[in-house]
């Protein structure tokens, strides 16, 4: 009996491939552009920013990792549970992280377009330019590991903060 059964929980889906060991050159990439675009980027924005673009891109890899190392790093679960509805929310935010959440928005979800000038101006706002320069990078990085992880089914329920890290 596996340990779906013993829960009533529905079996884990099979990943279509390890991208990762598949392509190795283009993971370890990644994990430096992802170290290189976090530079100077508050830890706390940066896993609400990831959180939400797992979120936008339906990435349940991503939304788990980023879910537990928010939490690891003494994010409150109330403010992890409130992204999914943070514009309904935003008593729980600071300005600049709504800044951040709605420049996040709007670079995920390009299919509405450009990012518009007044999400853009409130981010410059909150941000100075170097930082600005840093959340954008971040915000597409993760954009990229939530394609990846998506592509390849990767399963969502594993991982352990501190053992693997994008």
């Amino acid at each position: 009996m596996n340990a779906a059964e013993n829960t009533g929980h529905l079996p884990e889906h099979v990943p279509r491939l390890s991208w990762a060991e598949l392509a190795p050159e283009v993971y370890k990439a990644m994990v430096k552009l992802d170290v290189a675009a976090r530079q100077g980027v508050d830890p706390v924005v940066l896993e609400l920013v990831k959180i939400r673009a797992s979120q936008l891109n339906r990435c349940a890899f991503c939304i788990d990792m980023h879910s537990k190392d928010a939490l690891a790093a003494g994010e409150s679960v109330e403010r992890i549970i409130q992204l999914s509805a943070w514009d309904e929310s935003r008593h729980f935010y600071t300005a600049k992280e709504v800044a951040a959440l709605e420049l996040t928005e709007a670079v995920t979800v390009l299919t509405d377009g450009f990012v518009p000038d007044e999400v853009y101006e409130k981010a410059a706002k909150e941000f100075d330019e170097t930082e600005l320069a840093h959340l954008i990078a971040s915000i597409t990085v993760i954009n990229a590991w939530n394609r990846f992880s998506v592509a390849s089914r990767m399963v969502a329920g594993h991982y352990t903060p501190g053992r693997h890290k994008h």
